[in-house]
């Protein structure tokens, strides 16, 4: 299953691309999503990693084009720690996969589609501690970012 999907942090809003080939074309749907639920916004941050469908060329083409409102943020490779999306996937599975079991993928599929439809807006209080965009570090001595 293919979930493409996006968080705001501030409001837990969750448009996501119903399970679906993930591809440049889905990577398109989902910025558009974003827009359309944020019209009073007048720039909108996406922080993306470096997925192959995040620099499609219907990506690319899509983000140059005049109006577009989203302001993308690129995440170095291999850190997923700096996606607050990647936390939501981790409360996903915890309510989803955790101790449950889908006996054909299409249960799996309708449960995380339910997540994302019902279970996020419901319990978004009980998310905000989880799911967040604030990072701490323990220690600066080896720590790195890389290009």
């Amino acid at each position: 299953m293919n979930i493409h999907g996006a968080l705001c942090p501030e409001n837990f809003d969750s448009p996501f691309v119903e399970p679906v080939p993930v591809d440049g074309n889905s990577a398109v749907q989902l910025p558009e999503k974003n827009q359309a639920n944020n019209p009073d916004k007048s720039v909108i941050h996406v922080i993306w990693d470096k997925a192959a469908c995040h620099r499609d060329e219907a990506v690319k083409k899509w983000l140059a084009r005049a109006g577009c409102r989203i302001h993308l943020i690129q995440l170095p490779t291999y850190c997923p720690h700096l996606n607050p999306a990647e936390r939501m996937w981790a409360v996903l599975h915890q309510y989803v996969t955790h101790n449950k079991y889908c006996s054909i993928p299409m249960k799996f599929t309708e449960a995380a589609v339910k997540f994302f439809r019902k279970t996020i807006s419901k319990n978004r209080r009980q998310f905000t501690d989880q799911v967040t965009d604030n990072f701490r570090m323990t220690s600066h001595q080896n720590f790195w970012v890389s290009e």
